[in-house]
């Protein structure tokens, strides 16, 4: 059972021994243990030379304290036991990394229907441990955002997910709702007029897209499931030039908006201006949050004198350079 901690079978016997009876001497020790006296000698120098057992009298032994003897070594041996899993998870890394640049299969792997895309989806996002980017395009193809389930369990366990979303995604019954839903979890949205492609990518060490855009009759969607490579790079740093032009969407269930000292403006107003900034029509703003267009067209109306704005153009300009999002 000690073997882990460095000892021997005759080693454990002899401390186990001297553990129970205080102390003994060598002939004592080989007597009971049913060993020969020189064979018990050579055990207990060595035990002596390690720390654990001490020589109390010519020939009589005493055990040092377990906690003492064997707790630094069942350390030091925690310890090459981690340096060796990291090690195994390196050349793990580096054979995989190896079978890949083989084998462009294990780069990019082709899912060749919706149900496989949709598990993909479902598995990437239940198995992400950092972040998500998110590519959401106006037209659903495997499942509807409000559906995304998946998501929602991410957040709560502390993924980070950055989502752009296509302006004629807004524009859809529910989305306002559900977007703002995201954003009160912790997503950080932000919105462009045109996306190119649906994608998402976990941990920056998978991609999912599809591989063809516009699927039609009775064709099957297929898509890309791609791994490290400098394909994927070229994706992350796709998302990334995006996300610098795209326009943050704000919502604060709470009332609290960030810098709120160098902005005027409450949560729904803030609410508001990004999504005109976004581009959303206001006839589509009034549908999604329950208001008549009149009161919309009064809301932006107001936003424009606090701005000092004769037009929406203006308004935004005037938002971005006094940074109210």
């Amino acid at each position: 059972m000690l073997k882990a901690a460095g000892l021997d079978e005759l080693e454990e016997r002899v401390y186990r021994a001297l553990v129970r009876a205080g102390e003994a001497d060598t002939a004592g020790l080989a007597a009971e243990l049913g060993a020969g006296e020189a064979e018990a000698v050579r055990a207990l120098a060595g035990m002596r030379e390690s720390g654990l057992v001490r020589e109390v009298a010519p020939g009589r032994f005493a055990p040092v304290a377990p906690e003492v003897a064997l707790g630094p070594r069942l350390v030091r041996g925690q310890e090459a036991i981690d340096w060796a899993r990291q090690a195994v998870e390196q050349l793990s890394e580096e054979y995989r990394a190896s079978a890949r640049r083989r084998d462009a299969h294990r780069l990019i792997e082709v899912l060749p229907s919706r149900a496989a895309l949709r598990e993909q989806v479902r598995h990437l996002q239940d198995g992400a441990r950092e972040e998500v980017l998110y590519f959401c395009r106006a037209g659903h193809v495997v499942m509807p955002s409000q559906d995304n389930d998946e998501e929602l369990q991410a957040l709560g366990r502390g993924v980070r997910y950055r989502v752009i979303y296509e302006r004629a995604l807004l524009e859809e019954p529910g989305m306002v709702a559900n977007v703002a839903y995201g954003i009160k979890l912790g997503e950080q949205a932000r919105a462009v007029r045109t996306l190119p492609v649906r994608m998402m990518i976990a941990d920056r060490e998978t991609a999912l897209l599809p591989l063809v855009q516009h699927v039609g009759g009775m064709t099957e969607l297929t898509a890309a499931l791609v791994r490290d490579s400098s394909l994927l790079e070229a994706l992350i740093a796709l998302f990334e030039a995006q996300w610098e032009r795209a326009t943050p969407i704000r919502f604060s269930e709470d009332g609290q908006v960030a810098d709120t000292g160098s902005c005027p403006l409450d949560a729904d107003e803030l609410y508001l201006l990004s999504l005109l900034v976004a581009g959303v029509p206001e006839k589509t703003i009034a549908s999604q949050l329950g208001l008549s267009l009149r009161t919309v067209q009064r809301r932006v109306y107001h936003l424009m004198r606090l701005a000092g704005a004769q037009t929406r153009m203006q308004l935004a300009w005037h938002a971005a350079r006094e940074h109210w999002l």
